[in-house]
């Protein structure tokens, strides 16, 4: 071979060689620091930022040490990146008054984005019901998008798994659980926000999601004249009459105005001061009893007593 043939030859392998490895070297991930003004949230990102006292711990740490863990991000078509884990970090380094944060920037699909961002915020120790109830719908929706196979085998219990299976995986909880949050999605906002407060349980959330939005408006303007909220048995009934096609407004005030044994008014008194007055080895009924027959004697009492005042 001339010699200048086996000059581009060697060059020629060279130039794919280097290339190669420059095109290995662009999808290696390594960490980079990204002005903090380009880095954005994730769209309809369902986990809540709050500056709250476990933010401000954040931000001491953030003072003190900086940012230990990358966040992950993604390019945009836009300019900047989205980020797809750290939205805490990357607010508790707001406040905290830096400039860049380290970032690992990865290309990732939409669906894939979802998916990461789910698991990755899945792992805190506090979730709200509203926020488990969102990020398991987009990781569902994402795991249906990218063709995840539904006839996979689960080798502990014998039977076919399902996307909600895998979507509850990470966090432990079943199929039947991860499709009980999800309905959560349909409650109106108020209704979620009462669930994130622990006014609601969970069953009466999924009860009441199936109620369209005038119905459950009904429900919460009932909630607000009886200062109450709807027991499971009451939210069962309004969805069985939903699905009969009999609830109306009228039938949503029947069943709210019920009164329920934990919201009856009581009146309490220690049991010393009670024991001071009371007969001893009265049983409950007999001491409560005794009680309401004492009560009716004073109060006949005072009323001879204002009428000889008033002559």
């Amino acid at each position: 071979m001339p010699k200048s043939n086996a000059n581009l030859a060697l060059k020629g392998l060279d130039e794919m060689f280097s290339t190669e490895e420059s095109r290995q070297e662009q999808q290696r991930e390594r960490v980079q620091q990204i002005p903090i003004g380009e880095l954005f949230p994730f769209k309809n990102h369902p986990f809540k930022v709050l500056d709250d006292e476990s933010m401000q711990r954040t931000v001491e740490s953030v003072e003190q040490y900086g940012v230990l863990s990358p966040l992950i991000a993604r390019p945009r078509p836009e300019g900047g990146y989205e980020i797809i884990s750290g939205h805490r970090r990357q607010y508790a380094a707001k406040l905290a008054g830096l400039d860049t944060l380290p970032v690992i920037v990865r290309q990732m699909s939409d669906d894939a984005a979802v998916i990461l961002m789910v698991d990755s915020n899945l792992q805190r120790e506090h979730i709200l019901p509203s926020e488990r109830a969102l990020a398991y719908k987009m990781k569902l929706e994402a795991i249906k998008n990218q063709g995840a196979r539904s006839d996979l085998t689960s080798a502990q219990v014998g039977r076919k798994l399902e996307a909600a299976d895998i979507v509850g995986q990470e966090a432990g909880d079943s199929r039947n659980q991860v499709r009980r949050f999800i309905r959560l999605t349909h409650l109106i906002p108020e209704f979620l926000e009462k669930m994130d407060k622990g006014e609601i349980a969970l069953s009466v959330g999924v009860e009441l999601s199936f109620l369209d939005e005038q119905n459950q408006r009904a429900v919460l303007e009932q909630c607000a004249i009886n200062d109450c909220t709807p027991s499971y048995s009451q939210a069962w009934r309004m969805h069985k009459a939903d699905r009969e096609g009999t609830l109306t407004t009228a039938v949503i005030q029947t069943i709210m105005s019920e009164e329920k044994a934990n919201q009856r008014e009581t009146v309490k008194a220690p049991i010393s001061r009670l024991r001071e007055v009371l007969p001893q080895g009265l049983d409950a009924k007999k001491t409560e009893d005794f009680i309401i027959k004492a009560c009716d004697y004073y109060r006949k009492y005072l009323v001879r007593q204002r009428n000889r005042d008033e002559r």
